[in-house]
């Protein structure tokens, strides 16, 4: 525990309801977690970006806490919210470092301690995946609670599922006993892939023209800006929920004392992007909101923070001492100091970097090989390592980032090289990497001009590869040890064990998230 839980109980003691009056709240807050499912920073209203209205997600960082500066430690849905769930760093997590994987049962989840710290615990959607989460006795877990998944309703679009979230989160509320808090996960599928292409703008009024700037590691064009805009249709979609729920809370008179989280997994699902270790790929939205907790909202912080302080944040609110609870030691630090302080910008001078990586994500190399990396982000520099910079298919180079879902903005990429037209994306997007990477993030938040042989930047880049190995060393990471086939060896859990020589004998599944022109066995 990081500080003494017992200054709460007069402040709940004089939360007020949104009618205005006493109401009487319990020494514990209530937690309220949701995750959307590939969202970047800044691709929230609260961040300036004003093609995606997210006025929910901006309420909570209006009355809360808005987070500039917060990270995923692996861009990629399973691994990142097993950091979530177990505040540790996916290359302490064993095969839990990889996409797909059996998670390995001695990691206990935050919700299952909260469960057992008297705790009412449930969740709806997506939770950890994809994956296998089995306890000791091969008996499956429920990772972020009970689920409640019973209510649908008709999607206003044919990509967006049809699961109720604010109406399942309300069967929560209805199921959970009076004298207990509760914890729930709202896990989100969107805005993860497939869209309904141009539903952004026919069916959510939105112009091309209203998009700032493409990255420039895509083409420009009316294709790659409609998919933009389908992809913020549907984190829109992920925010008329959150403010659902927001809504059911305050009728309920519970909203004072709970403590809303929210954010998504990883970046956008789109080339460079999602699965990659550059900005937009790891760096993410997160905002949160205690009216009874948190003295002085309307913050932003640029403390640098990872997911890795998620769990211990929830613990330390839920005044449950981590110790306690049979969770294998966090890597990560509670948040509540930043949440109390009166204080804007940077608060905490110790919190100036985030360490990435990467392992195996999805699918597309031989014997379902991964792509190792690990990075540092600090002082406005990105820099990368990149472990096994050999790992490229020979004779079909474009399976080496299958692990990015398919999409038009994806295709118009590959459509282009074949057709001899490509400017430089292709190579960006899918081509080989260098042993080492080295981005300004103030001139060059795209990611595009690598400094790593730039003698101007050699100090810089070597200071910052000696604290990445030697804060990796301390955290017993396999892949900086020398042991880096364990993450190599871990089996693969589902369905899509062998992809890669599924695809080659053309035994290749396309139409979720592989469209067949993701796909050219001819090109080299």
């Amino acid at each position: 525990m990081t500080r003494s839980r017992a200054y709460l109980l007069p402040l709940l003691a004089l939360a007020v309801s949104c009618s205005g009056g006493p109401v009487e709240t319990p020494s514990r807050p209530n937690i309220l977690f949701a995750i959307a499912d590939d969202v970047s920073y800044p691709h929230m209203g609260a961040y300036g970006t004003e093609w995606v209205s997210t006025p929910h997600f901006d309420r909570v960082a209006r009355d809360g806490v808005l987070f500039l500066n917060a990270y995923t430690p692996n861009a990629k849905c399973a691994p990142s919210r097993a950091a979530i769930l177990t505040g540790r760093n996916s290359w302490q997590l064993g095969a839990a470092a990889n996409h797909m994987a059996f998670f390995p049962p001695e990691f206990k989840s935050y919700p299952e301690a909260l469960a057992e710290f008297g705790y009412f615990v449930g969740m709806t959607a997506k939770g950890w995946s994809p994956g296998v989460a089995n306890d000791a006795e091969g008996n499956p877990r429920n990772m972020a609670g009970t689920p409640f998944n019973a209510r649908e309703a008709e999607p206003p679009a044919s990509g967006i599922s049809k699961a109720d979230y604010a109406g399942n989160f309300q069967d929560f509320l209805d199921a959970a006993p009076q004298d207990q808090p509760w914890a729930f996960w709202y896990g989100s599928w969107e805005p993860h892939r497939r869209y309904e292409f141009r539903s952004g703008a026919e069916k959510g009024g939105k112009n091309p023209d209203d998009i700032d700037e493409v990255p420039s590691f895509w083409p420009d064009n009316e294709t790659v800006r409609h998919d933009m805009l389908d992809y913020a249709y549907e984190i829109e979609h992920f925010d008329v929920h959150l403010g659902r729920m927001l809504a059911t809370l305050e009728e309920r008179g519970d909203l004072a004392n709970t403590l809303v989280i929210v954010t998504s997994d990883n970046g956008m699902p789109f080339p460079r992007v999602k699965a990659q270790k550059y900005e937009l790929s790891n760096h993410l939205p997160l905002a949160m909101m205690w009216p009874a907790g948190i003295p002085h909202p309307g913050r932003s912080l640029d403390d640098f923070v990872s997911f890795i302080d998620l769990a211990p944040t929830v613990l330390d609110a839920a005044g449950v001492d981590w110790a306690a609870t049979g969770m294998q030691p966090a890597a990560g630090r509670s948040l509540m100091s930043l949440l109390e302080s009166e204080k804007s910008g940077r608060v905490d001078p110790e919190r100036d970097h985030v360490l990435i990586g990467k392992e195996r994500h999805d699918i597309g190399r031989p014997n379902d090989e991964g792509y190792p990396i690990r990075g540092i982000v600090k002082d406005n520099l990105l820099y990368l390592r990149n472990f096994a910079v050999d790992r490229w298919p020979a004779g079909n180079p474009e399976t080496g980032y299958l692990a990015v879902d398919g999409s038009p903005t994806k295709s118009e990429i590959l459509n282009l090289r074949r057709s001899g037209a490509d400017e430089g994306h292709w190579q960006l997007s899918f081509g080989k990497r260098g042993a080492e990477e080295l981005y300004n993030l103030d001139e060059d938040p795209a990611c595009v001009r690598n400094l790593a042989a730039d003698l101007e930047y050699a100090p810089a880049r070597e200071a910052l590869a000696a604290q990445l190995v030697r804060e990796l060393e301390a955290q017993q990471d396999p892949r900086i040890l020398g042991n880096g086939a364990l993450f190599d060896n871990y089996p693969v859990a589902t369905r899509w064990k062998g992809y890669y020589e599924k695809f080659l004998a053309g035994e290749m599944e396309l139409g979720t998230w592989i469209n067949e022109s993701d796909i050219d066995p001819a090109m080299d």
